[in-house]
């Protein structure tokens, strides 16, 4: 006879981590979206060196900016987009722990790249 006991493989509790991580991730993006770019205003009153100094590393850095929180956002949608079953969990997890951790690390990057006057 064969076995009809239902093999449930999903996750209880699945959805926890990507809604956490969407709480921290979204607003954190924006914010940072936001700070990098009002720091372009950072060198209106600079000279001309300082300003060109600061133009061309502002110029690589915020696309640097841009892309990193594009990933963030990668991150996070794929910490939804996995399967709700017990053996993503661990991806699920992972995913959407780095995706604020991402938002940080690139905010860092971006004010390391930057020649602040």
């Amino acid at each position: 006879m064969p076995d009809l006991t239902l093999h449930d493989d999903r996750a209880t509790g699945a959805w926890v981590a990507p809604l956490v991580s969407t709480l921290l991730t979204l607003p954190a993006c924006v914010l940072v979206y936001f700070i990098g770019g009002f720091s372009a205003m950072a060198c209106d009153s600079c000279t001309a060196p300082e300003a060109d100094r600061f133009d061309s590393t502002f110029g690589v850095a915020f696309p640097v900016l841009l892309g990193g929180l594009g990933l963030a956002l990668f991150l996070l949608a794929a910490s939804w987009a996995l399967p709700w079953e017990r053996r993503s969990t661990a991806r699920r997890v992972g995913f959407a722990l780095a995706a604020p951790v991402l938002v940080a690390v690139v905010y860092v990057v971006f004010a390391v790249l930057v020649d602040w006057p």
